[in-house]
């Protein structure tokens, strides 16, 4: 976990390699949500502070290694120069010549945005040659990308093979020093909150976190599995008959451990995904037709009393279909619970991050990752490619 920071590295005139995450939404040319563009900001503005010349590198979209205009960053290039204040030139590729010389003519407090680093089919095959051309482009390296440290790509980690020192940036310190402490030294007791749809999706996370967690709270479409594991008829509600088995041998594992894992009590059933509104009924109660879509009420007095003791809790995953307002009734009520406990908490994922959003209390999370795929495998206790190949702390 000790890893170098760019607090650490002297930047003075440099030429600085930051890879960050500028994977933003678009729309007709413009950036919808800079949340990821506004993230990095404090990285670079480190850098020119320190007097470096920054080559800034990001990925876009899934351009599958051909160039495509409608993934050109630079609407990402002109959102950053209004957040920066200052001039962001896109370069015309992230490698060859003219991106060379472009790189080399920064002068200190310059930034230069390279264009999509997926236009290459060498950066997500983590080609050797191509990260050696990136690695030209400048003298030192910086990730900031923790979103898109669990890949193996070229700008990722075969670069600092040809780059080093490899420094985290300030995000991705961030990123580190907050799910660290939550695996390595939490307050207890630690509690976790998953959702989401499916258990086979999240089924490796479960199992590393019975292994850490004092309390597990199950909601969203996979709680269904479980109950239904525990001989409930569940209706139509979205249930993985190949892992009936597997949500046993869950319970049971919790059971051992002295692990409390916690189930809803009831749910807002509807007729499909398209109705109007839903209603409340108890897990025994739900009708063959019916489908279930969100917690119920009594679920969230339930999971927000389990929540009270807890001194450290983590979230990922809505507890229903968030995104149609008949069934985000349950999943905000926990976001506000989860906002109110006397506890360090951290959100990751994107569904949680927008009903965190949506509830209006983001400032009383205790840290929101920006990432989602990479939040869950750190969580799951995998190394990272983009965390393993950055230069330990001495």
């Amino acid at each position: 976990m000790a890893k170098l920071t760019i607090a650490q590295l002297d930047l003075a005139g440099r030429r600085v390699f930051v890879r960050a995450d500028l994977n933003a939404p678009l729309d007709h040319g413009a950036v919808t949500d800079d949340t990821r563009l506004r993230a990095v900001v404090p990285t670079i503005q480190h850098a020119l502070k320190a007097g470096a010349r920054v080559v800034l590198a990001s990925h876009l979209g899934r351009p599958k290694g051909k160039v495509a205009p409608e993934f050109s960053l630079r609407p990402a290039a002109e959102r950053l120069e209004s957040l920066l204040s200052q001039r962001v030139e896109l370069a015309p590729d992230c490698v060859g010549a003219p991106t060379l010389t472009r790189a080399r003519a920064l002068a200190p407090g310059q930034v230069l945005l390279l264009e999509n680093l997926r236009f290459h089919a060498e950066e997500e095959a983590n080609d050797d040659g191509f990260a050696r051309s990136l690695a030209e482009l400048a003298e030192c390296y910086v990730n900031d990308a923790f979103a898109a440290a669990h890949r193996a790509h070229a700008s990722i980690a075969a670069i600092t093979k040809h780059l080093q020192p490899a420094a985290a940036g300030l995000l991705m310190q961030q990123e580190l020093t907050a799910l660290g402490r939550i695996l390595e030294s939490p307050e207890r007791p630690l509690a976790a909150i998953l959702g989401g749809a499916k258990v086979s999706d999240k089924l490796s996370l479960v199992e590393h976190l019975l292994e850490k967690v004092d309390l597990l709270l199950i909601g969203g479409g996979m709680a269904f599995t479980f109950l239904r594991a525990l001989g409930h008829a569940v209706g139509r509600s979205l249930v993985e008959p190949d892992q009936l088995e597997t949500a046993r041998r869950t319970l049971a594992a919790a059971r051992r451990r002295g692990v409390a894992l916690v189930l809803p009590l009831d749910a807002i059933v509807a007729d499909g995904l398209d109705s109007a509104r839903g209603r409340a009924v108890g897990i025994r109660e739900i009708l063959a037709n019916h489908m279930g879509l969100d917690i119920g009420p009594r679920t969230v007095e339930r999971f927000t009393a389990a929540l009270s003791g807890a001194r450290t809790i983590v979230w990922n995953g809505p507890m229903g279909v968030f995104e149609r307002p008949a069934f985000a009734a349950g999943t905000l009520a926990l976001a506000r619970a989860v906002a109110g406990a006397s506890a360090f908490t951290v959100i990751g994922g994107g569904d949680t991050v927008a009903a965190v959003t949506q509830a209006g209390v983001t400032d009383k999370i205790g840290y929101i990752s920006t990432a989602g795929g990479a939040f869950l495998e750190f969580l799951e206790g995998r190394k990272l490619p983009g965390v393993e190949a950055l230069t330990d702390a001495t």
